[in-house]
């Protein structure tokens, strides 16, 4: 393959590759967004190398997919050396497409070193990170939901989009694990997750309990509470809040499993209630009914594609700022939060249940 200089975006479909990089190193939700592209690569490619390139901490998400041959991880927290010892094995592996997904100075010096012909970036790139590419598509401006960028991608490198679908590397010992817990559970099957990034993001604990007790009230449903270590005080909480029935008919699985057998538990439940997280868009790509509660960021920008999902949002008039710290004093501190009812959650949640208890 010849070096190209800078290349229209319609070329990318004429292309033949043999070393296929994508660096997409984190966060969690957006690597389960990006996903579909790694389907298209495997159909546009059949018999190229796939490699991708992730942060330690993500890589259970990824580690077993059935379209990828390498799994390139690294610590953010690594010396200089370390650094520049992971530059210069990058420029070896002799890539020849190289897809920058994250669009940051870190991933741009990536894509740089990798001296691949072709260095695909995004709209969304920030801190000089299109620098090092020589093909940016068109319609990946962050006006566009990440969603239908990766599309977007996956369209410019096979525009017949033959194949274009989140594919999760589920193994059979996390499916056995999580069955057997889930096993003796009642259906429904509800999972709450409680935790987010961003303080913001963070709808309290207790419209959560309450929308428990109500999946509890109205279906019989069995209560599966999933997240992080860091959600275990939170966890505890809501079960505190819970009335007698609920709290026996719920299972705290926070901070009681990696992101493999999270993946297994998800994909066996019925429902999953959760704020816009890394494990709300696992969930929807799992296929699991999820209702998404959004308060700081936009539904149709951040939310999940596909059906079958309800997406709830606030209606202050700041929603969707994507600030991670409240801007507000007084009345108005978190006022997205407090004006985003139990009630109109709920809705989303019963519309889900009755739909599954039809089907």
């Amino acid at each position: 393959m010849k070096w190209f200089g800078s290349i229209s975006p319609e070329r990318l479909s004429q292309i033949d590759a043999r070393h296929i990089c994508v660096i997409k190193p984190s966060a969690f939700g957006d690597i389960v967004q990006s996903l579909p592209v790694l389907s298209t690569l495997r159909a546009r490619f059949p018999h190229a190398r796939l490699a991708w390139v992730v942060k330690r901490q993500w890589a259970e998400l990824l580690e077993g997919h059935p379209d990828l041959d390498e799994l390139i991880a690294f610590d953010t927290q690594s010396g200089f050396a370390a650094w520049r010892s992971f530059l210069r094995d990058l420029r070896l592996r002799r890539f020849d497409l190289v897809l920058d997904l994250q669009g940051l100075f870190r991933t741009g010096l990536m894509t740089w070193a990798t001296r691949a012909p072709v260095r695909v970036g995004l709209e969304t790139a920030r801190e000089g990170a299109n620098l090092a590419c020589n093909c940016v598509l068109p319609g990946t401006s962050k006006r566009v939901p990440a969603h239908a960028r990766y599309r977007r991608v996956a369209e410019a490198i096979d525009p017949g989009l033959s194949v274009f679908e989140p594919r999760l590397p589920l193994r059979d010992e996390h499916v056995e694990w999580a069955r057997s817990l889930l096993r003796p559970l009642a259906s429904p099957r509800v999972a709450l997750h409680i935790g987010a990034a961003w303080p913001t993001k963070r709808w309290p604990v207790r419209k959560f309990a309450a929308i428990a007790m109500l999946a509890v009230q109205h279906f019989n449903a069995s209560l599966v509470l999933v997240g992080g270590p860091g959600d275990s005080l939170g966890g505890r909480t809501l079960e505190g809040l819970l009335d007698e029935t609920s709290r026996s008919r719920a299972v705290n699985l926070i901070g009681q499993s990696n992101l493999a057998q999270l993946m297994a538990v998800l994909a066996d439940v019925d429902l999953m209630i959760s704020n816009d997280s890394g494990p709300m868009h696992l969930a929807a790509a799992l296929n699991t009914p999820t209702v998404g509660i959004f308060t700081c960021t936009d539904p149709d920008r951040s939310g999940p594609g596909g059906e079958g999902h309800e997406m709830v949002s606030t209606r202050v008039s700041c929603r969707a700022s994507y600030r991670k710290k409240c801007p507000h004093r007084g009345s108005q501190y978190m006022a997205c939060l407090e004006e985003l009812d139990v009630e109109r959650v709920w809705q989303a949640c019963r519309s889900l249940l009755e739909r599954t208890r039809r089907g």
